[in-house]
């Protein structure tokens, strides 16, 4: 008898403990309690910090500039400081066979300078001769020896040979010239050009300090090559690659914050969002639609005078603010079929509600149809959450 009730109690305990492991126990689960708040949304970015105008000196002309003195970060005043200095470039030497070239060329010039000279005095002789027979021709027409055409026509001659004389003379400064320029191109070939035939000064065109310089070292530059950039470290603003979706709901003048860059988040503002678009691509490979949206520092210049040009920072803008709104965190959410869904916690049960959502960012969403305040609503709900479970807050 004894043996049986031991049995049975054995077997009673075993069922019950059984039962107790088995009996479904509730989920535990994390809640949010919804109230009623200030709703930001923004866009956050990579930007980097530009001077609005940079200038770049060029060269002027060809030539052989000086090695720059300065430096990058240099103060420069406008028409005063010499940011280059450029002379004339020193003639190619010639070989053996140009310098005949030469020589034979002014050789050649003077020869010409020689004929122009014979035929201006040639010319003038003439002129001489037809003056003597305009004065005779005058002589004999006052007697009435010579008809009036003959009195012409010794007018004509000497008109003709002045300008003969003139045509010659212009010759001559013409010879002269091309043996000028043949002795030239023969000097320069022979000697280089002296170190103190310095000529050309180019000046900074604004105040401000030097940001690059681009060409350093003394060498011989063709026109329009770039020499230094400069520009105002004043004249600040930021501008970020925003992709085109978001860019769309940004208004000119909405309030910006710039972070990241090293320092305490600075105020700023929207200038300007550009009406075109390029495409780019992500880290992941992905094509993307960017607009430069252009930004300007607020607040005093001291907090931001570290800030320099091509900086990288970090530009969040404000896309939408909403006050008193009724929001949901996004951890809370899930889809049910095309609406979004949460589970409220009910009476120790998890129930499945249907709701309507408007604006979100990353943290809340804006409650529109079907939550109230103070319902609590399951955070990360796993796939043991359904509805009608039964739940108890987990403790933190």
């Amino acid at each position: 008898m004894l043996r049986r009730i031991a049995g049975i109690a054995i077997l009673l305990t075993v069922l019950t403990a059984a039962a107790w492991a088995l009996w479904p126990r509730p989920v535990a689960v994390e809640t949010a309690v919804l109230a009623r708040q200030t709703l930001k949304m923004v866009v956050e970015d990579e930007g980097k910090s530009r001077i609005r105008d940079v200038f770049t000196v060029s060269a002027p002309i060809l030539g052989q500039m000086m090695r720059v003195d300065l430096m990058s970060g240099d103060a420069v005043e406008a028409g005063k400081t010499i940011v280059a200095t450029l002379r004339p470039v020193t003639p190619t030497l010639l070989d053996s066979r140009a310098l005949r070239i030469a020589e034979a060329t002014v050789a050649a010039a003077q020869a010409g300078v020689d004929l122009s000279l014979a035929q201006l005095r040639q010319a003038e002789a003439q002129l001489s001769f037809m003056r003597s027979e305009l004065q005779r021709a005058e002589t004999l027409a006052e007697r009435g020896t010579i008809s009036p055409r003959s009195l012409e026509k010794a007018r004509l001659d000497v008109d003709t040979a002045l300008a003969a004389v003139e045509s010659a003379r212009a010759a001559q400064m013409v010879r002269r010239r091309e043996l000028e320029s043949a002795e030239a191109a023969l000097s320069q070939g022979l000697r280089p050009q002296g170190d103190g035939q310095c000529c050309v000064e180019v000046r900074a065109p604004v105040s401000g300090r030097v940001l690059r310089v681009l060409t350093e070292s003394e060498q011989v530059v063709p026109a329009g090559t770039p020499l230094v950039e400069i520009g105002d470290p004043d004249d600040l603003e930021i501008v970020a690659d925003i992709l085109s979706r978001d860019a769309v709901r940004i208004a000119p003048g909405a309030g910006a914050e710039i972070l990241g860059w090293g320092g305490d988040p600075l105020p700023a503002h929207v200038v300007r969002i550009d009406p075109s678009a390029e495409t780019k691509v992500s880290a992941l490979g992905i094509e993307e639609q960017r607009v430069n949206v252009v930004l300007g520092l607020d607040g005093p210049h001291q907090a931001w005078e570290r800030l320099g040009h091509g900086f990288r920072v970090v530009v969040r803008i404000d896309l939408w603010q909403g006050d008193d709104i009724l929001a949901v965190p996004i951890a809370a959410l899930f889809r049910q079929g095309d609406r979004w869904a949460v589970f409220v916690a009910e009476g120790g049960r998890a129930r499945l509600r249907l709701i309507t959502i408007g604006e979100r960012n990353d943290a809340f969403a804006e409650v529109r149809e079907g939550l109230a305040a103070g319902e609590a609503v399951i955070l990360h709900p796993s796939d043991r959450i359904e509805d009608g479970v039964a739940i108890v807050a987990a403790r933190p």
